[in-house]
């Protein structure tokens, strides 16, 4: 089946008992057993539920795995990721990342014991070096966050694969509509479901899904021993949400590529970051991994010192000022100050983010609407 049909079907099968075309939301925390000892399809809700279990089957579909678990959110997902490695074990990770990721990584793993090492993803020779003996992960986000920066997945998985490490791809910006890394090589991906997933600002949660049924037990394992679960209701409204995603991530990513177009025209903008546009360095790569379009994220400088920056973003009214990011209105921020505050300020500039860097997520709202909002806020800089 198509991968829109999968989306609206895989585990949304019609109730037996009631014949109800969306499944109910099973809120229970504990399950009767047949019998003291013995298998059984559920026992507590931190081990599994019927609602969790629908969502974590369409996401195995659709991201082509063999199994999914979804969690209370993405940080939650990408903790337990980590949580496979032990002291003394090397992760290489990008630059160009979240900046909760890098927070977890600098400010957390070192505690452990657990050695990160930063290159530039882009550059397979780079990331080649940084691979040593007690290298256990490669994280890499295909669609870096805030410069969009394109990572070769395929590239990435065969350095991966000859050290025998587990590549990890946190593809919450591409989406599995358009890119799925675990078709490339990718060993796990990650999504923060609070983004396209939802896609209506609404809910909190993230998922893993595994390549290799192995691995995915492992990952679960964790999950049941520390407890990160995604409820019930955040279940329910990822697998509503899941339903549109195709239609949505299409719509807004060609929205977000004529407002990479439109800005690039702006004499009060001096770059714009978008893979979709010809002139990007991510553009052979992105053209090569993604299908249907480029994604819903733009992000620009604007030729003003941070105070001039400030006034741009809480100047615009359809662009709302706030960090997230993948839902159906458009939303506007500052990430040196905002999503990757977190980055030690010579750490942020070293990797290009500047004080005159705005991110777009572009939602569902008419273009020209949007054009007009941007232009406004232009006008205050």
């Amino acid at each position: 089946m198509q991968f829109r049909t999968r989306a609206i079907h895989v585990g949304q099968e019609a109730d037996p008992s009631s014949g109800a075309v969306v499944p109910p939301i099973h809120l229970a925390s504990t399950f009767v057993l047949p019998a003291a000892e013995g298998p059984a399809d559920y026992d507590y809700a931190r081990t599994g539920s019927p609602t969790r279990h629908a969502f974590e089957a369409v996401m195995t579909s659709l991201d082509g795995g063999a199994r999914a678990i979804a969690f209370a959110s993405g940080m939650a997902a990408t903790h337990c990721v980590t949580m496979l490695l032990k002291p003394g074990d090397h992760l290489v990770t990008g630059t160009d990342i979240y900046g909760g990721s890098w927070r977890l990584f600098n400010d957390v793993l070192s505690h452990r014991g657990i050695s990160v090492s930063a290159v530039d993803t882009t550059d397979l020779a780079a990331v080649q070096d940084a691979i040593r003996a007690e290298t256990k992960m490669l994280w890499i986000e295909p669609t870096g966050n805030p410069l969009l920066s394109v990572t070769d997945i395929g590239g990435c998985a065969e350095i991966a694969k000859a050290a025998g490490v587990l590549l990890v791809a946190d593809n919450t910006l591409a989406t599995p509509v358009l890119c799925r890394p675990l078709e490339m090589g990718a060993d796990i991906v990650m999504h923060s479901a609070t983004k396209f997933i939802g896609g209506h600002s609404d809910l909190l949660g993230g998922v893993l899904v595994a390549r290799d049924s192995e691995v995915g037990e492992k990952l679960h394992w964790m999950q049941n021993a520390t407890g990160a679960v995604m409820g019930p209701l955040e279940s329910f409204l990822c697998c509503r949400g899941v339903k549109t995603l195709e239609l949505r991530v299409h719509a807004q990513s060609a929205t977000a590529m004529r407002l990479a177009s439109w800005l690039q025209k702006q004499q009060s903008v001096k770059r714009v970051y978008y893979p979709g546009l010809e002139d990007d360095l991510g553009f052979a790569t992105a053209k090569k991994q993604y299908q249907g379009g480029y994604g819903a994220m733009v992000s620009f400088e604007v030729d003003a010192d941070v105070n001039g920056a400030q006034r741009f973003v809480e100047s615009t009214k359809l662009f709302q000022l706030a960090v997230s990011l993948g839902a159906v209105e458009s939303l506007i921020e500052l990430p040196a100050v905002m999503s990757h505050g977190a980055y030690a300020p010579e750490a942020r500039r070293a990797v290009g983010i500047t004080d005159g860097l705005i991110r777009l997520s572009v939602g569902l709202e008419g273009a020209e609407d949007l054009e007009h909002d941007l232009s406004l806020a232009m006008t205050k800089i």
